[in-house]
């Protein structure tokens, strides 16, 4: 067994997968409110038809874990850990999509339905991977540890957070399908602060200014000073720095994000997100509550911000600063260069003509904890186009692209032969 008959397999077996993927989606599992087992129960079942027995792990019985174990034919190799989320955004009441949100009909190449997208096309593309690895593992060196899990959209609490207390779910290395897109591989993400201001001062009539300027416009004031963290310069290694400069990154960080996402994929940024204050029109508020989101680029640390948020509210004795501990994250990433980037890049550009691009991300996903306990950690996936909105679809070549990358990658890694490799 070699690369060039695992393509041929895969090839030949492509209505079975994207049937899988069809049947994945079809199986609701919108979170919140978080309840998975239905689309759980679809993998178990393709696992068990493989001959696959897979564990559950539930701390939370609604939210199923679907893992499984292997060893190779030789034992003494590296351990690659797969990992994706079985559950996906809400839809509503579904009635302004064009279609049943859970539908899974196929149009155009597209297979339509609520998370194709985010992320059950990726998870797909893991399990079947994990399945032809485990068919051929005596061919191989090492082991792998295939992770589906819930509550990633909630935080992963009760999915990839709680496995990751378990070293046996850790690995040497961890590749995952989020949608990144075909032309480019995710090697970091930008950090989270979350902060809660408040503010609290005298109220009066809107006629009586001279009493009171009241708190909305006190948090008008403070918001305009607080965009001075976007000033902050973080502090790169000086090898990432220059990485990050080059044409060829930012130009692939403006493909896969749009225009303007490199000049801000390494600076701060600050998103008020919500602001309360105020009953009536004609009433001077006495308080003001307002949320920022505040992403951190890497090489910058939380404390570093806060530091100047602080000296910022010096001159502002009516508020109150709250850290949002639960959802506030620091940013992530692992080398550029590790030797799995270079096996999806040259895999995917086997497949589909093109080299990825090794970028970090704007957003968050369950690869920060993975990160976060210095496992290499890497992701390559479909496009995020229509990730999250109405009438949410998956083009089913790069579904079939990102299987064929993954399943070449891990055979590469665990020592599979390439002789007459593609």
């Amino acid at each position: 067994m070699d690369a060039k008959a695992l393509l041929k397999e895969i090839d030949a077996n492509k209505d079975t997968h994207v049937a899988f993927l069809q049947s994945f989606t079809q199986a609701p599992s919108p979170n919140p409110p978080g309840d998975t087992r239905a689309a759980a129960n679809v993998i178990i079942i393709y696992l068990q038809n493989k001959k696959i027995n897979p564990e559950i792990i539930a701390p939370q019985p609604s939210m199923p874990n679907v893992v499984s174990d292997l060893i190779c034919g030789d034992p003494n190799g590296p351990r690659l850990i797969m990992n994706g989320h079985i559950d996906v955004f809400p839809v509503g009441d579904g009635k302004d999509w064009s279609r049943n949100p859970w539908s899974g009909d196929i149009e155009d190449r597209r297979l339509c339905g609520r998370g194709t997208v985010d992320m059950k096309a990726g998870t797909a593309a893991s399990v079947i991977a994990y399945s032809y690895i485990f068919k051929y593992k005596k061919y191989l060196k090492g082991s792998v540890g295939l992770c589906t899990v819930s509550d990633e959209e909630t935080g992963g609490k009760w999915g990839t957070r709680y496995l990751l207390d378990d070293t046996r779910w850790r690995g040497d290395c961890m590749i995952n399908a989020e949608p990144g897109g075909v032309n480019t591989i995710r090697f970091g993400e930008k950090g989270t602060l979350r902060l809660t201001f408040r503010v609290k001062t005298e109220g009066a009539h809107g006629a009586y200014l001279h009493r009171s300027v009241g708190a909305n416009r006190i948090a008008a004031r403070l918001i305009n000073e607080l965009l001075a963290v976007e000033d902050i310069v973080p502090k790169l290694p000086p090898g990432l720095e220059e990485y990050m400069a080059r044409p060829v990154v930012r130009r692939a960080v403006d493909e896969a994000m749009g225009d303007g996402a490199a000049d801000i994929l390494s600076k701060p940024t600050v998103n008020i997100g919500t602001i309360h204050g105020g009953l009536k029109v004609n009433m001077i508020p006495d308080s003001c509550i307002f949320e920022a989101d505040i992403r951190l680029p890497l090489g910058l640390k939380a404390a570093e911000v806060l530091d100047v948020i602080h000296g910022i509210l010096e001159a502002y004795p009516e508020v109150t600063l709250t850290v949002q501990e639960a959802a506030s994250n620091p940013s992530n990433s692992c080398s550029h260069d590790h030797p799995m980037v270079d096996m999806l890049a040259r895999n995917a550009s086997n497949v589909i003509g093109k080299r990825p691009v090794a970028i970090p991300s704007l957003g968050a996903t369950d690869c920060k904890f993975y990160r976060y306990k210095d496992v290499p950690t890497y992701v390559f996936g479909v496009s995020p186009e229509t990730m999250a909105a109405k009438n949410e679809s998956v083009s089913m070549d790069e579904f079939l692209a990102v299987l064929k990358t993954h399943v070449l990658s891990a055979w590469e890694y665990l020592g599979g032969s390439a002789e007459r490799g593609v």
